[in-house]
């Protein structure tokens, strides 16, 4: 037991545990503001953009309420939000990812210089040997 507590000791410590924690806070921040962006800013742009339709409104009753049961519904509405918030969240981290990977770019290495033309070597050759001599 006490080599277990010990490796997990090890594993909490390193630092990319703790890099995924921080991650994982932030993450679950910006979810929140992503789908107070799509549900309180997007989805009424698009609602008025097709005729004032509320998409949380939008679902399928399988089976009416009644004074002991509450209705029984399929929420594709709240379904297509979700996807939207999803899109955009992938977009955003597609983002962010791409510009960590374009700072941690090493730059490319110069190009070798093009040899020069036959005659530009042959003359350079000759000022060569004349300079020898």
């Amino acid at each position: 037991m006490s080599k277990f507590l010990g490796e997990f000791k090890k594993f909490i410590s390193r630092g990319n545990v703790m890099d995924m924690a921080v991650g994982m806070v932030v993450g679950a921040s910006f979810t929140a503001i992503v789908n107070s962006l799509v549900n309180d800013i997007i989805m009424p742009i698009v609602g008025v953009l097709i005729g004032g339709v509320d998409f949380t409104s939008f679902k399928l009753v399988l089976r009416a309420a009644t004074e002991t049961a509450p209705a029984v519904t399929i929420n594709y509405g709240t379904f297509i939000n979700t996807i939207i918030t999803f899109l955009i969240v992938s977009f955003a981290i597609f983002c962010v990812v791409k510009g960590v990977n374009k700072l941690h770019e090493k730059p490319a290495a110069p190009a070798a210089p093009a040899a020069p033309p036959a005659d530009i070597q042959l003359l350079t050759e000759i000022r060569d040997l004349l300079k020898k001599n």
